[in-house]
């Protein structure tokens, strides 16, 4: 296991941990300029249960994938195709929900603290904010293809955002909340993108393998195939970091690149029409 191996789960840990512990710190430092600090250990036990809840999903999946890729190969792959399309929905649904409040998060969710303010409704809203976080990890996770080296650089990348969180809270870094998460929210369309055109690259994987679609199909045909070069997207040095930045696959069929760059375009189209909306000129 190479740092190559585990650099791509090192940053999705670091921005998905991010997300969850950046909010988590504005409730807390929310809590205290408002004077509720009796309430700041709701929120500490809500991050806990989310952090709990997210291990126990990942186990339980951990356990199914094996069992899955353990009788059949096929199965494995249609998992894998599921998986991916489940983590294209949760993100979605997050992108659109940045679309719309990613400017003002940090408002945003100081009005969620103010309509929370009980500690079961605190501890919950950073449960449920932690649980999300690491929902969207255990999918990636899993539809990754060296999943041991994936989760060691997702602990690292974890760990690595809970300090940067923690150091926000202390106030001493400075953090840009509405530049971080515009560039967060950019960064997630690509990466969903992606996802997409992998679930359905093998989704038509499993088809053919069980002889429901003919292997010389024009599902199959390739747009390009940059396998095995530096832009190779597994194993190729400049391939892996465009593949972690924008969602770089090397080897993509017709329909899977269509799909995967429509949605793209689609969704900055929106994002575009959103910011419109929200600040007319």
């Amino acid at each position: 296991m190479s740092w190559v191996d585990i650099f791509p789960g090192t940053i999705l840990g670091v921005r998905e941990g991010l997300e969850a512990f950046l909010v988590i710190g504005i409730m807390i430092k929310y809590l205290e300029k408002s004077g509720k600090t009796e309430l700041k250990s709701a929120v500490k036990i809500g991050m806990v249960a989310g952090l709990i809840g997210s291990i126990l999903i990942g186990v339980l999946l951990w356990g199914a994938i094996g069992l899955l890729k353990g009788s059949s190969e096929n199965v494995g792959k249609l998992w894998e195709s599921i998986a991916s399309m489940g983590g294209l929905a949760l993100l979605s649904t997050f992108i659109y929900w940045m679309m719309k409040h990613g400017k003002a998060v940090s408002s945003e969710v100081k009005s969620q603290v103010d309509a929370h303010v009980s500690k079961l409704g605190l501890m919950s809203l950073a449960a449920v904010v932690v649980l999300r976080e690491g929902v969207e990890i255990t999918l990636f996770a899993f539809s990754s293809v060296n999943e041991t080296a994936y989760v060691t650089g997702i602990i690292i990348g974890v760990l690595a955002s809970a300090i940067i969180a923690y150091l926000f809270v202390l106030s001493i870094v400075r953090i840009n909340l509405s530049a971080l998460f515009t560039i967060t929210l950019g960064y997630l369309i690509l990466q969903a993108g992606y996802l997409l055109g992998y679930s359905v690259h093998e989704f038509l994987s499993v088809l053919k393998a069980l002889g429901k679609i003919p292997s010389d199909s024009i599902l199959f045909i390739k747009a390009f195939d940059a396998g095995g070069t530096v832009l190779d997207h597994k194993s190729g040095v400049l391939g892996i970091i465009f593949n972690i930045l924008v969602g770089w696959y090397s080897k993509p069929e017709w329909i899977q690149l269509i799909l995967h760059y429509g949605y793209v375009v689609a969704m900055f189209i929106i994002w575009k029409r959103t910011l419109t909306r929200t600040n007319p000129k």
